[in-house]
């Protein structure tokens, strides 16, 4: 489904379609989301259920509540997520995604509609969501602030907006692609753009602009010691997340 209207970067969702098969592979190329997907669901639920009043005790917190993943790739957000109760929508740019997240999805007996479209297309279709998730995306995308218009439209009023990406400066380009593509070999060659990455500043000024107003940031970070993902206040300093509300 090509969109006359679109962010999309066509040579970044050949990168992904390429690796599509290997999603839910937690030694393959996606190892490091895998490894990092436990940090990120914690910062998303804690975030959901302070936003909407859930209670994380309970079976299924979020019932009620409609949710996009945008850039689903394989669905590994949007599986925990749907467990959680919400109804999930989860949409990728890259056609080769889509029937290894619906196949996992089934096995895993969940009910996900996962859909090959583009943000942009969703919000022209007038589509309207409580939350949307937004991780790892913003750094692929061809103009970010069309893209993250596009999501803020996709936004019920008073909905959330949760952003991840990478910050752009020496260490980031130390780790996230001499460390992780070079030496670890966790991703292919030339998945990240350093020059695409985009700091903590930049993101909530895009943020604000595009019509929601930014009211968190953490980091994310690894510890070569215990091999572990933690949340941090402080250390932006590579991978980091943002929470955004729109005005009720």
């Amino acid at each position: 489904m090509q969109e006359s209207h679109t962010t999309v970067d066509p040579s970044e969702v050949a990168k992904f379609e390429a690796m599509a098969a290997e999603w839910w592979d937690p030694k393959g190329k996606f190892k490091p989301l895998h490894m990092l997907n436990p940090c990120r669901l914690d910062y998303i639920t804690r975030q959901i259920a302070a936003e909407f009043n859930r209670d994380l005790t309970t079976e299924t917190p979020f019932k009620g509540l409609r949710m996009l993943d945008i850039g689903c790739g394989g669905g590994l957000l949007s599986e925990p997520i749907a467990r959680l109760g919400a109804t999930v929508v989860g949409a990728d740019a890259a056609a080769g995604n889509i029937p290894v997240a619906q196949v996992h999805a089934q096995q895993s007996g969940l009910s996900i509609d996962y859909r090959h479209t583009t943000a942009e297309a969703l919000a022209d279709a007038g589509e309207q969501f409580d939350i949307v998730l937004n991780m790892e995306v913003v750094e692929h995308v061809a103009d970010p602030l069309s893209y993250l218009t596009a999501c803020q439209q996709l936004l019920k009023p008073g909905g959330l907006h949760l952003c991840s990406t990478i910050n752009r400066n020496p260490k980031s380009f130390a780790v996230a692609i001499l460390g992780a593509e070079y030496v670890m070999r966790w991703l292919p060659k030339g998945t990240h753009e350093w020059h695409k990455f985009i700091t903590p500043d930049e993101l909530f000024d895009l943020l604000t602009k595009s019509g929601v107003t930014p009211v968190d940031k953490k980091g994310f970070v690894f510890n070569p010691v215990t091999w572990q993902w933690s949340i941090s206040d402080r250390d932006l300093s590579v991978n980091y997340v943002t929470a955004s509300t729109k005005p009720a």
